[in-house]
């Protein structure tokens, strides 16, 4: 890890790096706050030792400095000092994140230097958590589109901004008609295969900022904002394509036959009364209407 280290007294800052070195830690010096800011702006720097008696930093008035930039990762300060008052421990934005008294004392300052890092380490375990738990909540797994509540979330965004705008909104609707059969001849596992392909060729062949949804177990829903008429057409033909043109076949050789079918509806004007459930069952609708006629 980078640690910047702002000390003056060459005894104090050999055995910081006789300490930081030991542990394999990279260190950047800097003799003033101005020299510090200016490295901690050029990134890659998450720790900080800070001396308050041989350098021009008002360690308040530095880490309020540090913490109003917003750098994009937590930066960790610890503040070596002669003594530490009740006033020294103060909130968060203001204050160090530990302190470390005068003399130094080699063993003290490892384990003051481990503390830190390991805290840093827990922060980007908790960062790291919580994007896979943001994810995991608005995207289907098996296929890493979007799942049925994160879907009418977006959808139900698109529709208000075209009712807003007075624009047109279209909703293409796919169907894998023959999936139950696929799942009772081949297995689940081929199923989820076949679901996975499948989202893959509508994500290939879809707009990049297309907000396409695994809305039900073999049906697959996009929202195309200010689109209608022949243009929703030509894409939803240009996902069919796509999808046909992707071969699926068991390890013996044989081929899985997939029956699909695509819809599109369309709202010219959203109205007042307008929802996305209203256009969604009409796909649905509509599906079941190509479906029973071949």
């Amino acid at each position: 890890m980078k640690i910047l280290v702002i000390n003056n007294d060459l005894m104090e800052r050999t055995i910081i790096q006789q300490v930081l070195q030991t542990n394999k830690h990279e260190i950047i010096p800097a003799g003033n706050s101005d020299t510090a800011m200016h490295l901690l702006q050029q990134g890659d720097i998450r720790f900080v030792i800070v001396d308050r008696a041989t350098t021009d930093i008002d360690e308040k008035e530095f880490i309020k400095r540090v913490r109003d930039a917003q750098p994009p990762y937590y930066i960790y300060i610890l503040l070596i000092a002669l003594k530490v008052s009740d006033t020294d421990v103060t909130t968060p934005h203001v204050g160090a994140d530990d302190y470390l008294h005068k003399p130094i004392v080699p063993l003290e300052l490892k384990s003051r230097v481990h503390i830190g890092t390991r805290i840093l380490g827990l922060g980007d375990n908790l960062v790291q958590a919580k994007d896979t738990l943001e994810h995991t909540a608005m995207f289907d797994p098996l296929t890493n589109l979007l799942n049925q509540k994160a879907f009418l979330s977006l959808s139900r965004g698109e529709l208000e901004r075209a009712r807003r705008t007075q624009a047109p909104l279209s909703l293409i609707a796919l169907d894998i008609d023959n999936f139950k059969e696929i799942k009772e001849k081949h297995g689940n596992e081929i199923g989820n295969d076949v679901l996975v392909l499948i989202s893959q060729a509508i994500r290939e062949k879809s707009r990049p900022y297309d907000g396409v949804g695994h809305y039900e177990d073999a049906m697959f829903l996009i929202p195309l904002p200010g689109v209608i008429g022949q243009d929703a057409e030509k894409i939803a033909a240009r996902i069919l394509k796509g999808i046909l043109n992707t071969s699926i076949t068991l390890l013996d050789g044989t081929a899985v036959e997939i029956k699909i079918s695509v819809g599109v509806v369309a709202s010219v004007r959203i109205t007042v009364n307008m929802e996305i459930d209203t256009l969604i069952e009409k796909a649905k609708e509509l599906i079941s209407t190509i479906k029973r006629n071949g």
